[in-house]
Parts: C-alpha cells; sequence; structure tokens
C-alpha cells in the first residue's frame, strides 16, 4: 500500500479522519426540512467564528467566487486593491475583467500594507471599495487589520472587502467590532475541509450597496443569499458533503475552545520560527507583521528548494511548497494551520534538519 504523504502545505490542508467520515455521510436532499436543520445546526457556530450578528452564507464554490461576487455586488465608483502578493495582487484582474474601475496600492512582496498610505489613496475620493487580504499566503504577511479598519472608519462611503482565507478560525477576526463588509474565507486552509467551498458574511452597509448593483448576476448574487438565508436555504444546489464536514469541524473547533485553538497556532507558529532562526534562513515576511499559520522562509542559503521538497516527500511522506510564483525556489512555505499539533510540527522541523544534513 502506497504511504501516505501528508500536507503541511499552506492549501489544501491535511484533513483528518473524522471530517473525511463526515463528508462521506449518506446524502439529504437539499430543500427539506434536514437540510434546514443542518444549516440551522452550524449557523450560530459560524456567527460566533466571524465575530458578527448577520448571517453567515454558505457558497459551493472556491474563495474566488466569492471574491469576484463581492466585486460585482459592491463596487460602483471605484475600487482600490491593496496588493502585498500573488494572491492580494490577483484582485486587481479580477475587478477589471468584471469591468470595473479598479486602482492598484502596490507595495513590495514581503512587506505589509500600511495604513497611511491607504488614507492617503481614499483621500482622492475616487474609491467606494478597498480589497484586502488579511493574510498574504504567497509571502506571509499578515496585514495590520485594526489599523487599517481604523483609517477606513474616516471614510463611511468606502466598503470593505475582507479575504480571510488562510486566518480564519485560526486566530479572532471581529466583523462587526472591525467594521468589515464582506468577510470571506476558503474551506481548505485553517478550516482543514477539503477544497472546493467558502463561506461569508456582509455587513448592512454591503447589502444597501448590492441593492443599488444592477448587474449583481444570478449565482453569487449577495441579495438572493440573504433571502435564501432566511429560511435556511441557499440560492443553488449546495456541496451538502461539504456542509456534513463543517459540521463535524465545528464540533471540533469549539470542543477544543476557541482561545486554546488560538494558542494552538500560535505555539506551533513559534516552533517554525524558533527552527528557521536555528537552521540559519531568513524569513521572507517583514518582522512584526508575520503570518500566524504559515511560514515563508527566504532561501538565503541558496538550496536546491525543489530537491528539499523532493526529498521530504520521498523519505519523510512530508509534503511542504517550494515557493508560490514567482518566489518558486526563492522561499519555502510551511504551515501549521489547522488540526496540526506542536507534536507534528515538531516532527516536520527534525525531519527538515535530517533531509538539510
Amino acid at each position: 500500500m502506497q504511504p501516505h504523504n501528508k500536507l503541511f502545505t499552506p492549501g489544501p490542508v491535511e484533513v483528518c479522519a473524522k471530517t473525511l467520515a463526515a463528508f462521506a455521510r449518506p446524502m439529504i436532499g437539499h430543500r427539506g426540512e434536514d437540510f434546514k436543520n443542518l444549516y440551522r445546526d452550524v449557523h450560530q457556530k459560524l456567527q460566533t467564528l466571524f465575530g458578527t450578528k448577520q448571517p453567515v452564507f454558505l457558497s459551493t464554490s472556491s474563495a474566488w467566487g466569492v471574491m469576484e461576487a463581492s466585486i460585482r455586488n459592491l463596487v460602483n465608483r471605484g475600487v482600490l486593491c491593496c496588493m502585498c502578493g500573488a494572491f492580494s495582487d490577483k484582485w486587481l484582474d479580477v475587478a477589471r475583467r468584471c469591468g470595473k474601475n479598479a486602482e492598484p496600492l502596490q507595495v513590495e512582496w514581503g512587506k505589509h500594507i500600511g495604513h497611511k498610505d491607504l488614507d492617503g489613496a481614499l483621500a482622492s475620493g475616487k474609491f467606494d471599495t478597498v480589497t484586502l487580504i488579511h493574510n498574504e499566503t504567497s509571502t506571509g504577511i499578515m496585514n495590520p487589520l485594526p489599523e487599517i479598519c481604523c483609517t477606513l472608519a474616516k471614510y463611511p462611503d468606502v466598503v470593505l472587502i475582507l479575504d480571510t482565507v488562510s486566518s480564519f478560525s485560526a486566530m479572532n477576526i471581529d466583523m462587526d467590532a472591525l467594521g468589515i463588509d464582506v468577510m470571506l474565507t476558503g474551506a481548505q486552509k485553517a478550516l482543514a475541509l477539503p477544497p472546493g467551498f467558502s463561506l461569508f458574511s456582509v455587513s448592512e452597509k454591503g447589502f444597501a450597496r448590492a441593492e443599488k448593483q444592477r448587474d449583481r448576476g444570478y449565482y453569487f448574487d449577495f441579495l438572493e443569499f440573504k433571502e435564501q438565508q432566511a429560511s435556511w436555504m441557499t440560492p443553488t444546489t449546495p456541496s451538502i458533503g461539504h456542509i456534513f464536514a463543517l459540521q463535524s469541524k465545528l464540533e471540533d473547533i469549539f470542543g477544543e475552545g476557541l482561545d486554546a485553538r488560538y494558542a494552538r497556532h500560535a505555539r506551533t507558529n513559534a516552533l517554525v520560527h524558533d527552527w528557521v532562526n536555528r537552521a540559519g534562513f531568513d524569513f521572507f515576511a517583514e518582522e512584526g507583521f508575520r503570518s500566524k499559520t504559515l511560514t515563508c522562509v527566504a532561501n538565503n542559503k541558496d538550496i536546491d528548494v525543489v530537491d528539499l521538497a523532493r526529498r521530504l516527500r520521498e523519505e519523510h511522506h512530508l509534503v511542504i511548497d517550494p515557493g508560490y510564483g514567482k518566489l518558486r525556489g526563492k522561499t519555502f512555505r510551511l504551515s501549521n494551520m489547522g488540526d496540526e499539533t506542536e507534536q507534528a510540527v515538531s516532527h516536520l522541523v527534525a525531519c527538515l534538519d535530517d533531509v538539510l544534513q
């Protein structure tokens, strides 16, 4: 039997047997009481995780579906795309393909989005929407959300679309308190579910903006999601297996306790950081703004990163990422998100030491 190669990539991450078993439960109808009860069961826990009193929606799509939906539902005058890595940089292309007036607020990869730069751009009055990735997975940067949200509070006519794909459920993000208008996440990162599913919530200001948009489309129309959720339904056919898996995962998350879960991610992240320092590598992300769920390691030692990843897989059956896009070979990424424990992450870094020696 082929040995299992365990994922330490920053999405998709390893999915535990309990979650996979839930994913494979017998099917139910998605327009009956069984589905309504399933949605009800997950909803309150999701509101707690989102830090919101607003409805939370279930989307049978990757998070990019909801990202594009956010542009189509909310952007009118213009959108400022905060760009600090491969995924945040894509927002500009997405917005322009949707026919929107979009401009970049670009910083060097490895650097964070500064709230003063954001303030200066918004003072122009050209934008009614801002896109921001909280945790830029390609570079390991975590943007300073409280400072950015405080700046946005000066501009009440501007809505914030926030991607929390690789930080959601690993740390506290309070949507309502921070004034976030669309908060979205995917299934396959810190939630440790199979890919192909996403979650999002929309503020009242966001819904009011959407009502004025005539070209929202159908599949991702925020107002359709809101109307259907009121009766515990989804606008289109949902992936019921994903929602079963989500129900199981939420049991695990609240069984562990949110504070304990956040603390576990901080501890496992610190173990990786300790290894980076001990092994003589550098961090790609600037100090003070580093992700709590993954580490982007700079290849300052000029090793063969692709070979490192190959040997780790072949000799230890562990999978890491040898750098994303233009950073391939120049960096490598180590994930500590999802279900990973201190024991598991300690094993990862021990195997890295073995291969490097």
